[in-house]
C-alpha cells in the first residue's frame, strides 16, 4: 500500500524543479537551498490541497530522562522546591523610600548675618 498519493509526489516534483531554478522560496522569503527543506515544502502544499500525505512526525520523547527522574526520590525534592519558592515571593517586597534630606540654608545664611 502506498504511503503517499499522486498529488504529494507532483507537489514535491514542482518544488524541486523549483528549488533547481532557484526561485523556490521559504515562509520568509529567504531562498531554499536545502533538498530536505524543498522536500517539506511539497508535502505541505499536498495537504493543504489534500493529498494523501501523512501526518508530520512528532519528536519522541526522551526514554532516559524519563527512566533518571523515576529512580529518584522526588518526593522530599519537591517539598523542599515548594519551600524555597514562598520564601522567596514574601522576600520581594519593595524596601520603603526615604525621603531626600532637606537642605538648611536659612541656617546658613542668618549664622554669616550674625557673624559679620
Amino acid at each position: 500500500m502506498a504511503t503517499y498519493g499522486k498529488k504529494a509526489s507532483d507537489k514535491v516534483e514542482k518544488t524541486m524543479h523549483e528549488k533547481k531554478a532557484g526561485t523556490l522560496k521559504s515562509g520568509s522569503g529567504k531562498k531554499v537551498t536545502s533538498r530536505k527543506q524543498a522536500i517539506a515544502i511539497g508535502l505541505s502544499e499536498a495537504r493543504k490541497a489534500g493529498g494523501k500525505v501523512p501526518a508530520k512526525k512528532k519528536p519522541a520523547a526522551k526514554r532516559t530522562a524519563a527512566k533518571k527522574s523515576t529512580a529518584r526520590k522526588s518526593p522530599a525534592r519537591k517539598t523542599a522546591a515548594k519551600k524555597t519558592a514562598a520564601k522567596k515571593t514574601t522576600a520581594r517586597k519593595s524596601p520603603a523610600k526615604k525621603a531626600p534630606a532637606k537642605k538648611t540654608s536659612a541656617k546658613k545664611s542668618t549664622a554669616r548675618k550674625s557673624s559679620s
